[in-house]
């Protein structure tokens, strides 16, 4: 061996710190741990072991075997000798034992040991962790917790870290998020979510500041979706689903509107911090939430049916006390406008020409006449109505022209094309500036159109849907009997 491979001894004040080093490790452990060598003799003890049994590593070390001391008389030779099996045993050895401390006590543990070998390889001794049973359980439950919330829990859960960004997502929250499991991780929230994504972003920032909210918090949010558009829907004669111009149609439950895909999730939140550090380190949020559109709809939907049913009796009683008819025609169009439309026209039918041999269209045959508006600019009650006047120049196909043709109520809206398009879409309807859209509903009454009933709607506005279609025929069906009343008087 040459001498450049000659290593000097190690000054003794190195071994020193080998032995510091070790006790401040074995001190430092979140288990606790004894070690015994070839004889039983116990050599090392920290301080863990010292909370759990209260004996000092003073007290322990140097004690042979644990009988008298550490556990029961009778129980001593069965302890030790299933923990110094482990000396001709590979591998690490679980059991579970019920040892002493130093007041009396009894607690049950859960060990761990394992064979200590020497520089030759041969055993010799044995250390052996060990911790309190239930801290164990609470341990496993906890591990098993989450990995079950991160698997088939009937909740949709996200774990996002402090960037805002998913760092787990279970198999309910990729149904719902529309994505895989993986696909998901570490990806924008903006790149998952199209509407509420401030939303949902400002609660997850409030929560790594503040801690999580006392109650769940309800997020109206719409999948992120490549080529999604406007589309339209035609109906026929008295359904609810008629369009003009390649206008869209829309239902939905809503209170803002918005696309079909909005989502209604209630959410809870709980911030997560790292239990290995002295002072709370934020780790991420957990975000559990569950789909509730369906109910939250039929809340919505059975609230707003109690309230235009309540505006229809307060309409009813107030144009009970109208003397002349056409005043209680224009009385229950303003109990109407409230919380459904923005603006009312009613369009009454001029005449009728006779029809033509050879005739086209029906809707050729069928003039409107402005009878009343509300007013254009600030909401208004409806002025009275007006007989007689010119015709309303309706192009061909305008959805008032199409309800009283097919005596049935016409949902229509603007395309986006529409709204930013050269010619006003409302202008060239003859309706007012912002009208984003529009139902028509026929005044029928004994087995006659008199008119159309138009409600309107501005850009702060949803669609309007089945439900509105619905209610405004009823509203018509009110208007067109004062109407007809009215005419009959003369």
């Amino acid at each position: 061996m040459s001498a450049s491979e000659v290593r000097p001894p190690r000054p003794a004040s190195d071994r020193g710190d080998d032995s510091g080093l070790l006790a401040a490790l074995l001190d430092g452990m979140d288990a606790a741990l004894c070690a015994f060598d070839a004889d039983g003799t116990v050599t090392h003890w920290n301080r863990e072991a010292e909370r759990i049994l209260g004996w000092s590593a003073r007290e322990a070390v140097g004690r042979k075997g644990l009988a008298g001391w550490a556990v029961r008389a009778a129980d001593a030779h069965e302890v030790e000798a299933r923990l110094m099996a482990a000396m001709d045993a590979p591998g690490r050895h679980v059991h579970e034992f019920a040892l002493l401390t130093k007041d009396g006590g009894r607690v049950l543990v859960r060990t761990q040991s394992s064979a200590v070998p020497r520089a030759d390889g041969r055993p010799g001794g044995v250390y052996c962790a060990f911790s309190e049973v239930h801290t164990q359980i609470d341990l496993e439950r906890a591990i098993a917790l989450s990995e079950a919330l991160l698997a088939d829990a009937s909740w949709s859960v996200v774990l996002v870290d402090a960037d805002l960004r998913p760092a787990a997502v279970n198999n309910s929250a990729a149904r719902a998020l529309r994505t895989s499991r993986t696909a998901a991780l570490g990806r924008p929230l903006g790149d998952l979510l199209d509407q509420g994504v401030e939303e949902l972003e400002s609660a997850l920032q409030h929560v790594l500041a503040e801690g999580a909210p006392p109650a769940p918090t309800e997020l109206w949010v719409s999948l992120r979706e490549t080529g999604e558009g406007l589309r339209g829907l035609r109906g026929g004669r008295g359904g609810a689903g008629a369009e003009d111009g390649g206008g869209r149609v829309e239902g939905g439950g809503r209170p803002d509107g918005g696309t079909a895909a909005r989502r209604c999730w209630r959410s809870g939140f709980l911030r997560l911090a790292s239990p290995l550090a002295e002072e709370p380190v934020p780790l991420g949020v957990a975000w559990i939430f569950q789909d509730v559109t369906e109910l939250k709809r039929h809340e919505l939907d059975s609230s707003r049916l109690r309230f235009r049913g309540n505006q229809l009796q307060r309409a009813a009683r107030a144009a009970a006390e109208c003397e002349d008819p056409a005043e209680a025609a224009t009385v229950h169009l303003d109990f109407a406008l409230a919380g459904f439309a923005d603006h009312a026209l009613i369009d009454l039918v001029l005449e009728a020409a006779p029809q033509a041999a050879g005739a086209g269209d029906g809707a050729e045959r069928i003039r409107l006449v402005r009878a009343a508006a509300t007013p254009g600019g600030a909401p208004g009650p409806c002025p009275a109505i007006v007989a007689g006047g010119i015709p309303v120049a309706y192009g061909e196909g305008h959805p008032a022209l199409q309800a009283a043709e097919r005596c049935g109520p016409v949902r229509v809206s603007a395309t986006r094309a529409e709204e930013t398009g050269p010619t006003p879409w409302a202008s060239a309807r003859r309706w007012p500036a912002g009208t984003l859209h529009a139902l028509c509903a026929p005044l029928r009454s004994r087995g006659s159109t008199l008119g159309v009933v138009t409600f309107l709607r501005g850009s702060g506005r949803r669609p309007f849907d089945r439900a509105d279609a619905a209610y405004a025929e009823d509203v018509a069906g009110r208007v067109a009997a004062a109407l007809d009343l009215a005419q009959q008087l003369g």
